[in-house]
C-alpha cells in the first residue's frame, strides 16, 4: 500500500489526508451472484451471527426486549450497563418524560441528564442480563472504561457471553495521576469471557488494544449526524481510513502472534444499508449501528435517537433527535423489505445484493473489493 498523502498545513505543519465512507464508492467486479449464494454471517470468539451486526448500546434503541429480537434476527443486541434499564426497575416513565419533552421537537439535553441521574443499581444489571440470556440469544453487556473495575463484577456474575468496553476513545495505555487506571491487558487476561473494546481512531491505538488480548475492537469514535464531539473536544475521525489502518493493524497483529484473528467493529456515521456495505469493503468484520434502528416499531425510545454521551453529566458530546413515524418492525428494518428507496430498511439485504452484486461469497472475500475514491482526486485506498 502507497504511503498516505500528508497536506501541509502551515509553516511544517503537515497533517495525514483522511476519507469518509461517504467519499468511498466500491467498484463491481467481472462476476456477479445470486443472492442466495451470498453470505453475511459473522463468527466472534464461539458465537455465529447471521448478519454482521452490533447494535449500540444506547437506551433510544436497546431494551433487554429489543436485545433480543436483535438475536433473534440474527444481531447482536447490546444492553447499556449504565442505562435507564439498570437504574430503574421500570423505566417506562423516564422514557415518557423524554418523549413528552420531545413535543415541539428534540428533547433537551437537560432532560436526559435529570433521567440518568439515578444510580446504577446492580441487581439491576444480573435481573437484566437474566431476562436475556433466558431467551437463548447470545448476551452482550457495555460498560464504560471508567466504571469498568465498579460494574464489571456484577456483569460477569450475571452470566454475559461478551463484554463490550467502550467509550468515545479508549486506549490500552491511559496515563493518571491520581487514583489507579484500568490495565486492559491485565483486565482481560483474567477474564473467562471474550472482550470487544473501542473506541480506536488509528492503527496504533488498534494495535495496542489487540495486544490487550481483546477479540474486537471498535473503530470509530461513534460520530454520527446527532454526535457533537467535533465540536465539544475537536475529534473528527474519517472513518474509512480508520477502518483501513485498523484492518492493517489486524493484518499485522496476526503475523505476529501467528494466527490470532481479531475483529474490527466500524462505529460512525454508518446511517443506512451504502455505508454498511462500504464499511465493511474498508475491511471491517461487522458494524455497529445505533440511530439507524430507532426507525423499528420495537425501539423503546419511540422514534427518537440519543446517544449515552448524550446524558454525560458534565460535559454532553451529542444531542437527541425529534422523533420519526416507525418504517416498519425491527425484521423489516434488518432483514424484511424495503418500503423507502432511501437505504434506511432492509439494511442487511441490500448488502446481500451489493455483495452478489460485486461477485463475492462471504464477508472475507468482499473486503478483497475493489474502491474507489470520488471527485477530482481519483486517489485510491487500495
Amino acid at each position: 500500500m502507497p504511503a498516505r498523502d500528508t497536506v501541509e498545513i502551515g509553516l511544517n505543519r503537515f497533517a495525514r489526508r483522511g476519507y469518509d465512507l461517504d467519499e468511498v464508492s466500491i467498484v463491481p467486479s467481472r462476476r456477479t451472484r445470486d443472492t442466495d449464494d451470498v453470505s453475511t454471517a459473522w463468527q466472534i470468539d464461539a458465537f455465529r451471527f447471521d448478519i454482521p451486526l452490533v447494535t449500540s448500546a444506547s437506551d433510544a434503541v436497546v431494551s433487554p426486549a429489543t436485545a433480543i429480537a436483535v438475536g433473534q434476527a440474527g444481531g447482536l443486541g447490546v444492553l447499556n450497563a449504565e442505562g435507564l434499564w439498570t437504574r430503574y426497575d421500570d423505566p417506562a416513565p423516564a422514557y415518557a418524560r423524554i418523549r413528552e419533552a420531545a413535543a415541539g421537537g428534540a428533547p433537551p439535553v437537560s432532560v436526559l441528564q435529570e433521567v440518568y441521574a439515578e444510580p446504577v443499581k446492580p441487581d439491576l444489571i444480573t435481573a437484566r442480563v437474566k431476562e436475556i440470556r433466558d431467551s437463548g440469544v447470545t448476551t452482550a453487556v457495555r460498560i464504560s472504561p471508567q466504571h469498568t473495575v465498579q460494574l464489571a463484577p456484577a456483569v460477569l456474575a450475571a452470566g454475559v457471553d461478551l463484554l463490550v468496553i467502550q467509550g468515545t476513545i479508549v486506549s490500552a495505555e491511559h496515563v493518571t495521576s491520581t487514583g489507579t487506571a484500568l490495565n486492559l491487558k491485565e483486565f482481560i487476561a483474567d477474564l473467562d469471557v471474550p472482550v470487544i473494546v473501542g473506541g480506536a481512531a488509528n492503527y496504533q491505538t488498534a494495535l495496542h488494544l489487540m495486544r490487550t488480548g481483546a477479540a474486537g475492537v471498535i473503530v470509530g469514535v461513534g460520530a454520527d449526524s446527532y454526535s457533537t464531539a467535533d465540536a465539544v473536544l475537536g475529534i473528527r475521525v474519517p472513518l474509512a481510513s480508520a477502518i483501513v489502518d485498523a484492518a492493517a493493524a489486524r493484518r499485522d497483529y496476526l503475523d505476529e502472534t501467528g494466527g490470532r484473528y481479531v475483529h474490527v467493529i466500524a462505529n460512525g456515521t454508518i446511517e443506512n444499508s451504502g455505508a454498511i456495505a462500504r464499511a465493511l469493503a474498508c475491511g471491517a468484520d461487522a458494524v455497529q449501528l445505533g440511530e439507524p434502528l430507532r426507525s423499528a416499531a420495537e425501539a423503546p425510545g419511540g422514534g427518537i435517537w440519543w446517544d449515552s454521551v448524550a446524558a454525560h453529566p458534565r460535559l454532553p458530546r451529542g444531542g437527541a433527535s425529534a422523533p420519526i413515524e416507525p418504517a416498519g418492525s425491527l425484521a423489516d428494518v434488518l432483514n424484511g423489505e424495503a418500503r423507502t428507496a432511501d437505504g434506511r430498511t432492509n439494511l442487511f439485504g441490500a448488502l446481500r445484493r451489493t455483495m452478489a452484486k460485486t461477485g463475492y461469497r462471504d464477508l472475507k472475500e468482499f473486503q478483497r473489493v475493489d474502491l474507489v475514491i470520488g471527485g477530482a482526486s481519483g486517489d485510491e485506498l487500495r
